[in-house]
């Protein structure tokens, strides 16, 4: 398969490019709201300082007057280099009268809020950026305090760096991430697909690969493999009921022929035209009777008649069947025995009735004079069990999972009576309500088990 080149159209390139995005943005949304968090604890934290000097310096005067705050200033000026602190008390004229800037700046009103601007300071005669607050003195001197802020401009440049850096490791981790996840995402949907080819080319043994991780992949792996292992069940029983159909319905077709064509040889009398009429129309009544029966087949496979499920009490179903039965039962001396109770479950009732009914009839068959045929409910988790049991020959051993499939009989000479589809339909029914059937020898006789979900 030739990969297509660069796209937006491929949607690995559209989840690559979604992934880089969402991550970048996230991560510079992060980056951004750090910086701007440190700045302003940085700037918070420096007015603080600068006000708190303010107020110390002004209680000063206060106290000492003009003389004691020029003395307080030059207290502070040998150690404002290391906390860049910058100081400057001018006169009512401009006039510096202590501290460590040059001159009042222009334009500056004294008790102006906080500025920040260039100005230079007396000991290097450099001109330094400083953010800074004054005051207005009583006797009209202006004081200046404030912080050098190259330092804080330094740190900005740096944090913007290193926020400019981790912006960028976030862009590439995220297209790495991204580039990982499209892998990991499109290799396991890579394996389904090419499974996928292999069984529309018509090989339906093939199942999507698992890796025993568990994860959702495996998960949905595992409910198509179930679904794939439905259909290939399902495509088997048509090709058997296909065969089987051409098989069964190819001998009383014929022999519906022959009693049309022998109607029509001159000479034939009333009587013999009679009979020949009667037994053609019973084999159309056979041939009616297997069609119909695939039909109810059909439409339980599909799950047809869901929409009439209603409660079912499956006591009172298994009564209401034996008390049909028991005369039939009568007649050829056996009993009917009822034990064991069940919750009631939703179900479609008239099939339900159908299938214990072909239970009961096949059982009825095989079920020796002078024994008994039991019926038992029990409950098995969410499942109701429906079991049928006789005392006749049973089963042999490689036949019991082939009884639900359709024309299957042990009949080696189908009758009328019996086209293999009764256990057929059982099973289809028990399908059709979230369960299963199935049948083993229980020595003597044959247990059939319908399973039936409570809540299907």
């Amino acid at each position: 398969m030739v990969k297509s080149p660069l796209s937006f159209k491929d949607s690995r390139t559209r989840l690559v490019l979604a992934s880089m995005v969402l991550s970048t943005l996230l991560t510079a949304a992060v980056l951004l709201l750090v910086y701007i968090t440190a700045n302003r604890t940085i700037e918070g934290e420096t007015r603080s300082v600068v006000s708190a000097e303010l107020t110390g310096l002004a209680d000063e005067y206060e106290r000492l007057g003009l003389v004691g705050l020029m003395v307080a200033i030059e207290r502070r000026l040998p150690t404002a280099s290391e906390r860049d602190a910058l100081y400057l008390l001018a006169d009512r004229s401009g006039k510096t009268l202590a501290g460590n800037l040059k001159r009042w700046p222009d334009g500056i009103a004294a008790g102006s809020g906080w500025v920040d601007l260039e100005l230079r300071r007396t000991e290097t005669d450099q001109l330094v950026p400083i953010s800074a607050a004054s005051i207005l003195l009583p006797g009209g001197e202006r004081l200046l305090v404030g912080r050098d802020a190259l330092a804080r401009q330094q740190f900005d440049r740096v944090l913007f760096h290193s926020v400019a850096l981790a912006l960028g490791a976030a862009l590439a981790l995220s297209i790495l991430t991204g580039w990982l996840l499209t892998r990991l995402v499109f290799s396991r949907l890579k394996d389904i697909a090419d499974t996928a080819e292999t069984i529309v080319s018509g090989d339906l043994s093939q199942r999507m690969p698992q890796r025993g991780t568990g994860d959702e992949f495996d998960q949905m792996a595992g409910t198509l493999n179930n679904m794939l292992d439905r259909i290939e069940e399902l495509v088997s029983n048509l090709r058997t009921t296909s065969n089987s159909i051409a098989h069964d319905l190819r001998s009383p077709l014929s022999r519906l022929k022959q009693r049309v064509v022998a109607l029509a040889e001159p000479g034939k009398s009333d009587l013999d035209r009679e009979v020949d009429i009667a037994r053609a129309t019973a084999e159309i009544d056979h041939v009616l009777r297997v069609l119909g029966q695939l039909t109810e087949i059909s439409r339980a496979e599909a799950g047809l008649g869901r929409e009439q499920f209603e409660p079912v009490d499956l006591e009172r179903l298994v009564n209401d069947a034996v008390e049909l039965y028991e005369p039939v039962a009568a007649d050829k001396d056996v009993r009917l025995e009822v034990t064991g109770r069940a919750a009631p479950i939703m179900g479609h009732r008239p099939l339900l009735s159908q299938a214990l009914s072909n239970l009961l009839e096949n059982a009825m068959r095989y079920a020796p004079e002078g024994t008994a045929i039991s019926i038992e409910l029990r409950e098995d988790g969410p499942f109701a069990l429906l079991s049928v049991r006789d005392r006749g020959p049973g089963v042999p051993a490689e036949m019991l999972s082939q009884l639900q499939l359709p024309f299957v009989t042990l009949d080696p000479a189908r009758s009328d009576r019996n086209s293999g589809l009764g256990l057929a339909l059982v099973a289809a029914i028990t399908r059709m309500h979230g369960g299963g059937f199935s049948a083993q020898n229980a020595d003597p006789g044959l247990k059939a088990v319908l399973k039936l979900a409570q809540k299907p």
